[in-house]
């Protein structure tokens, strides 16, 4: 039976109140088809909450959000989501607190939001401001939504929110007022509830009484608003998010984004339609921001990076560059690519291929854009693709989790979601003209921030591997050590670093003793402490700088000083910057007449990897609770922790 065939007969049984055979029947129809559609999904998910299957049906109700933009099915997958959690909330990555506050009608828009969340690995605890009220909750000290104490705040706001005229003599001022108001705004949530703020910037609707003078006229509106963006866009601080309304209005189409019925009928500035998509990224967004988004993008060869297998047709055979738009659409797609490099996504390669074909593409056709250079990762052999996805995430130490797939084979797509869960995939169209939409429609590879180790991390993984390579011929770990010629700086935080401070505490994993995560204004606040001691560590060695890769922030009481977050990017684990950082920490502590240094591992999914950790640096295990453990260092008695491989990088050393 095919997946319409199926469907029917699982909802004949639905509603002869058969659940269980209806469950087995529409997942047998959704296993029949790549991507099913958002209508078999939250069937499945109404049938798995009526057999008492919780954790399924709360899976398909997130399948809903990557398969379907229809309100309706959203709308449905809220509503079952609402019955489901009276009985528990979610397993989730991660939870969090989120205010939702705004200029106009934003109930479905808030339901919209746990149910995106939901798919991201978010359970979202969601509080909602008065209708209109967002500048009062702001304001008022006393406000529900600083009771609530949100991680989040979600400013949705529309046009008619703005205080700008329908035209100016003196644009400069209006504008200068205007963004300096909604900074004030941000400073005051800051300030109040340390919550990192998602502004929702503004469309600009349809509507232009001044037709197309209104782009030739700087005080009108229209261009106002248009600036009015841009110069929010430059104030916000790391601790505000923009999603930008303007672009997904212009996408989605303006005259059905704004649909005057639904403000008419219920103060609803944005069409029901539209609502899952400004649901979708405005999680995107936080998913970035709590450094779950995906890290490595992992490209197939032929077909997808060009048309025609290369193994076949040759290198002159193969479709890339100009003369058929298909050449061209590859090329497009190629670039693309690129630019998702530049921001700080990894590039891998996982194709069954000869080697030398594929590598013979890379290095000698005039039209390839993408160069082995901007890999970080290359496996091309006749294995199947989940084994090298594997290699790739062990060569890069990176989680399965961090891995998206693209590839035009359907069987290949199907083989990776059945054998990898954890990875994700890219459902190529079959036209190559559609890739570029397709990637730019995947939001998993939304960033927060962009810093300079952003820039550079394919560079880093080439040099992480490069290291591997000197390990494997290295007589002795101290031998191969000394060969790296490492330098560290270890500094107090400081403003200029503190948005990659951030990023790192907010996406590490796997070296992160606690898992705490700290907001910009929360680390800002733990700057002014007096007692408490942050450091950051910066490595380089003889192939090249790995940045900014580690982060400790730890606390004083007297004789006492408690480690409270201790982390380290992947990139440099065995590299002894754990030891550098201790011994950094424990000749510091020593001058402050600290006599003990208190550490603390508090198990994560990821973290198994540090378990030990202090132990191994002569720290004693005093006692555990709830699953952490404690650990103390007798400095009076032992002395600090010395690490005699990495050299002191001064800024002398960048001045010669």
């Amino acid at each position: 039976m095919d997946a319409l065939e199926l469907t029917r007969r699982g909802d004949e049984l639905a509603k002869a109140g058969q659940h269980a055979a209806a469950l087995d029947l529409y997942v047998r129809a959704a296993k029949a088809v790549e991507t099913p559609a958002g209508e078999l999904c939250l069937k499945i998910a109404r049938a798995a909450q009526r057999v008492g299957k919780r954790t399924e049906a709360f899976a398909w109700l997130a399948r809903v959000a990557d398969v379907s933009r229809s309100f309706l099915d959203w709308s449905g997958a809220a509503a079952l989501l609402t019955k489901l959690e009276v009985s528990g909330r979610p397993s989730a990555r991660r939870s969090t607190r989120v205010a939702l506050i705004g200029s106009y009608t934003t109930a479905q828009l808030g339901s919209m939001l746990r149910v995106a969340g939901l798919a991201e690995g978010i359970d979202i605890v969601l509080f909602e401001g008065g209708y209109g009220q967002y500048r009062q909750e702001i304001i008022d000290p006393d406000s529900a939504i600083y009771r609530f104490a949100p991680d989040f705040v979600v400013i949705a706001v529309h046009h008619g929110a703005l205080e700008l005229p329908t035209l100016s003599e003196s644009p400069e001022e209006v504008l200068a007022a205007e963004t300096a108001r909604w900074q004030r705004l941000w400073q005051v949530l800051a300030e109040r509830s340390g919550a990192r703020v998602i502004q929702h910037n503004f469309a600009i609707p349809p509507e232009v009484p001044l037709g197309h003078l209104a782009a030739r006229v700087s005080g009108s509106r229209y261009a106002m608003m248009q600036e009015l963006n841009i110069r929010l866009g430059a104030a916000a601080s790391d601790a505000v998010l923009i999603v930008d309304c303007e672009r997904l209005a212009s996408t989605f189409g303006k005259g059905a984004w704004f649909d005057s019925r639904y403000w008419n009928a219920a103060k609803q500035a944005v069409a029901l339609d539209a609502l899952p998509m400004l649901a979708r990224h405005t999680v995107s967004v936080m998913a970035a921001a709590l450094g779950l988004n995906r890290k490595c993008l992992v490209l197939d060869l032929d077909n997808t990076l060009w048309g025609g297998v290369v193994g076949e047709d040759g290198l002159s055979g193969i479709a890339l560059g100009q003369g058929t738009p298909a050449a061209e659409a590859f090329v497009a797609f190629q670039d693309y690519i690129l630019q998702l490099n530049e921001k700080g996504i990894i590039l891998a390669v996982a194709s069954k291929n000869n080697e030398a074909d594929a590598r013979a593409v890379f290095e000698h056709h005039p039209e390839m854009r993408i160069r082995l250079a901007d890999l970080a990762a290359f496996f091309c052999n006749w294995d199947d693709k989940a084994t090298n996805l594997r290699r790739i995430a062990e060569q890069l130490n990176l989680g399965l989790d961090a891995l998206t797939v693209a590839d035009d084979n359907p069987a290949e797509r199907a083989l990776v979601r059945a054998m990898l869960p954890e990875v994700d995939v890219i459902p190529l169209p079959e036209d190559p003209s559609g890739y570029v939409r397709a990637l730019s429609d995947y939001l998993r590879f939304e960033t927060a921030a962009l810093t300079t180790e952003d820039r550079t991390r394919t560079q880093q993984y080439r040099m992480r591997s490069a290291a591997s390579a000197l390990a494997a011929s290295a007589e002795g770990i101290e031998d191969f050590y000394r060969s790296l010629e490492m330098e560290a700086r270890i500094a107090p935080f400081d403003e200029f670093h503190l948005p990659r401070i951030a990023q790192l505490i907010n996406k590490t994993n796997q070296f992160n003793l606690t898992t705490r995560r700290y907001t910009p204004e929360e680390l800002r606040a733990l700057m002014r402490d007096p007692t408490v001691i942050h450091r950051y560590l910066k490595l380089r060695d003889r192939f090249g700088d790995h940045g900014l890769v580690s982060v400790l922030i730890a606390r004083r009481a007297g004789t006492n000083l408690d480690i409270e977050t201790w982390l380290m990017s992947c990139r440099v684990i065995s590299r002894t910057v754990d030891a550098e950082m201790l011994a950094h920490l424990s000749e510091l502590a020593r001058q402050k007449g600290v006599d003990t240094i208190r550490g603390t591992y508090i198990p994560s999914a990821r973290n198994a990897i540090v378990s030990e950790i202090y132990g191994k640096y002569g720290f004693v295990r005093v006692g555990s609770h709830d699953g952490a453990t404690s650990w103390e260092y007798d400095l009076a008695g032992q002395g600090p922790i010395r690490n005699g491989f990495i050299a002191n990088w001064s800024e002398s050393d960048d001045a010669a």
